[in-house]
Order: C-alpha cells, then sequence, then structure tokens
C-alpha cells in the first residue's frame, strides 16, 4: 500500500492571511497590540495625507505665481542692444511667424508716482495697445470695474484694485501721474504731470500686482515717456514656457542678430530656484512623518511576536514552516501600511480638492482672516494636485511598511519552538 504524496500548502496560503487578520484583532486581554496596529495606521495615515496636501499647496503656488508673473510680463523679452526700438511691428510680425510663439506684444513701462485727493503712491505704468491689453488674459480676463473697449481713445488708464483702494477711487475718477523726466528746459529736466481718467479697474488675485501696476493706451504712454514712435520692449508669449531654451535661437534669428533676449527662468532664476529648494526640502521633512510613522510598525510587531510566542511555537510544531511564519507577520505589517496608506491617500486627495473652502471654513468659524493676501500675495489659497506625484507618495509608503515588517517577521520566523513552550 502507498502512501499519496501530502501536498503542502503554498506560499501565502488561505490560512496564512486568516491568522494574520486574526492577530491584529483584539481579544480578550490582549487588546494592546490592535491598539498599537490603530495608531500605526492612523500614523501612516496622517504622514501619507500630509505629504499629498503639502506638494498640492506647493504646486498651486508655483503654478499661482507663475501664471501671474509670466502671464503679465511675458516668457521672452526683446529688445535692441543701442538705438531705439522704432521697428518693433516689423520684428514683432518675424516672432509671430516662428512656430510655437502664441504672440508678441510691444510694451512702453516706466514708473511713477500716481496721485489722487485722497492718496499717492509709486506705481509702474506699462504701455500697451488695446488689442494686446486684451490678449493679457490675467487682465482682460479679470475686469471689475469698467471696460477695456476702446481703450486706444479712452484717454484712460486700469488700475488695479488695491491701488484704487489706496488711492479711494473709482471708474470715471482723475489721477494726477508724475514722471521724473519730462521736457528739457534751459533749467534742466523738468518732471512731466499730467491727469488722466480711470477707465478700468481690475484684480489680478496677485496684492503686488493689484496695488503697483497701471496701464496706459500705447500712443499715450510714448507721448508721456517722451520716446517718439519708439517702445522700450516686445514681450513674446510662447505656447510652453518651459520650452524656452529649445526656442531661445529660433526667436534670435527671427528678432535679429542686434537684438538681446531674456528669457523667464533668467529673469526670475532666484524665485524658481528657491520654489524648487523649498519644495524638495518640504518633500523630505514630510517623510519623516511617514518614516517614524512604518517605524511604529516595528514596535507593534515586535509586541505581536511577544504575545504570540507560544501559538507561534504550536505552530511549528504542528508543520507550519518558517517561511510561512515569517510571511503571517509580513501580511500583518504590510496590511497595517496598505490601509494607512489608502487612508491617507482619501484624506489628502479630499482636503486638496477642497482646500479653499476648508480655508474660508476656518476664516469664518474663527472670525479671522486666514491667508491675508497682504502677506502672501495672493486673495486665495491654491493648490493643484498632481496625480503622478500622488501615485510616488503610495509607492515610497508601502516600501517603507514592507521594509517595516522584515525584522519582526525574521524575528518570529528564528523563534525557537522548545524555548517558547518550555518558558510559557
Amino acid at each position: 500500500m502507498t502512501e499519496k504524496a501530502v501536498k503542502e500548502p503554498g506560499a501565502f496560503a488561505p490560512f496564512e492571511w486568516l491568522l494574520a487578520f486574526r492577530y491584529l484583532r483584539a481579544r480578550r486581554k490582549k487588546g494592546s497590540v490592535s491598539v498599537i496596529a490603530f495608531f500605526c495606521v492612523l500614523g501612516i495615515a496622517l504622514g501619507v495625507a500630509t505629504l499629498i496636501i503639502v506638494l498640492s499647496v506647493m504646486n498651486g503656488f508655483r503654478k499661482e505665481l507663475f501664471d501671474k508673473i509670466l502671464g503679465l510680463n511675458g516668457h521672452v523679452i526683446v529688445r535692441p542692444l543701442a538705438r531705439p526700438f522704432t521697428d518693433y511691428d516689423e520684428v514683432a510680425k518675424r516672432l509671430n511667424a516662428v512656430k510655437g510663439v502664441d504672440h508678441a506684444l510691444a510694451v512702453v513701462e516706466g514708473q511713477v508716482m500716481i496721485s489722487s485727493q485722497n492718496g499717492s503712491s509709486g506705481v509702474i505704468v506699462r504701455g500697451l495697445k488695446g488689442r494686446d491689453l486684451q490678449a493679457l488674459k490675467s487682465i482682460s480676463g479679470n475686469i471689475r470695474f469698467g471696460t477695456l473697449d476702446g481703450f486706444d481713445d479712452s484717454g484712460g488708464i486700469a488700475i488695479g484694485t488695491r491701488l484704487a483702494n489706496t488711492l479711494n477711487v473709482f471708474v470715471g475718477s482723475e489721477v494726477t501721474l508724475l514722471a521724473p523726466k519730462g521736457a528739457s528746459t534751459p533749467f534742466g529736466t523738468a518732471p512731466r504731470v499730467k491727469r488722466y481718467r480711470i477707465a478700468a479697474v481690475f484684480e489680478m488675485g496677485m496684492s503686488e500686482y493689484d496695488g503697483s501696476i497701471a496701464f496706459m493706451p500705447m500712443k499715450e504712454a510714448q507721448g508721456f515717456f517722451n520716446l517718439g514712435e519708439a517702445v522700450h520692449v516686445l514681450e513674446v508669449v510662447i505656447d510652453n514656457p518651459d520650452n524656452v531654451e529649445r526656442m531661445r535661437g529660433v526667436l534670435q534669428d527671427a528678432g535679429g542678430p542686434d537684438m538681446l533676449l531674456t528669457d523667464w527662468r533668467q529673469r526670475n532664476a532666484t524665485f524658481y530656484n528657491t520654489l524648487k529648494v523649498e519644495r524638495n526640502v518640504m518633500f523630505i521633512i514630510v517623510m519623516l512623518i511617514v518614516l517614524v510613522a512604518t517605524l511604529n510598525i516595528i514596535s507593534g510587531l515586535t509586541m505581536l511576536v511577544k504575545n504570540k510566542g507560544r501559538d507561534i511555537a504550536v505552530l511549528r510544531t504542528m508543520g507550519a514552516t518558517r517561511g510561512a511564519v515569517m510571511r503571517v507577520f509580513f501580511i500583518s505589517g504590510t496590511s497595517i501600511g496598505l490601509i494607512g496608506t489608502l487612508v491617507g491617500v482619501i484624506l489628502g486627495v479630499l482636503i486638496s480638492l477642497h482646500l479653499e473652502d476648508i480655508r474660508q471654513l476656518v476664516s469664518w468659524l474663527t472670525n479671522t482672516h486666514l491667508f491675508d493676501p497682504s502677506v502672501y500675495f495672493l486673495s486665495s489659497l491654491p493648490s493643484q494636485l498632481d496625480p503622478s506625484e500622488v501615485i510616488v507618495v503610495v509607492v515610497i509608503a508601502l516600501l517603507l511598511s514592507m521594509g517595516a515588517t522584515i525584522y519582526p517577521a525574521l524575528q518570529a520566523a528564528r523563534l525557537d519552538p522548545v524555548e517558547a513552550l518550555r518558558y510559557e
């Protein structure tokens, strides 16, 4: 009579999963293990959620600031080296013909003092043609009062809401502009002073620009700054700002050999690099929270191994292999990490998608002004969720959780059943 071979269960057999989840549940007076498991899940969830929220806010800040800064100033600045820029229409036509260029607009720019009967402030005046100002969606799409229709012939100017509040003026009010460089006289250069009507009031949402920039019709600005038919620069807006380095040579050829090109990376190098460094540092700091939470898995599983020493010994005497015992505790620890990561992702995504609503709710409940635009330059709390970053966070959290289970799982597998039963 031949004995039938007994088929051994393979790796991650059903009984291993059953034991793993049973060990995580509280039973009689040994509920401390499940309590530790709960706090491990909570710690990982909070760490993952915090990391997702922080990255979303950093992405939101970067997008909002870059959209507003680049949306107002253009991606490439073109100016002649040593002559008045009178042929700007021809140069703009050549630049507009370059593939990847959205538009090129001529700009006159100068610093002036603006005043009303109720206040005064220093501002930057930018002279643009009406159609070019309409192309700046950050301005034309955010007109709060008045209109930009007929801007070239209106004889008026457009200012931001914060500047309007500072001067206590509104659409139709008159303000005085004073430029230090005016007409030349036998006694020197006299300042130029002229009154203008407020034609429109805009609100970009960036307090620095809403309080320090005014727009004037091109012809009026050329006369006010004594430029004749010249302009100061051409600002080129391209379809993808990240391609500016690749397009630089083509734009230089289109502009001409005597044109000096300055792109947004050069003009905002310090700002751009600071944002990049801050984002990387915040990622590392918050990732340490996830690391600490996953390390709690080690202490929780170590206590579980101590509490289940007799059970492990019985399993070993009944034929369970070291690998089976190790996999039981590996499943337990990985389950904690998986549940914590899943809860953290759901919490982090929900908060990131409704961050501004939460800010407004907290402000209303506490009767305080959170995220003051005069301090943070933006009027709302920005948030941009990047799915690829969420995936990276999930992968890192799961890898850390799995890594934390290795030591206690090996400790359980090495437990000598004879010694465990002897001292029970």
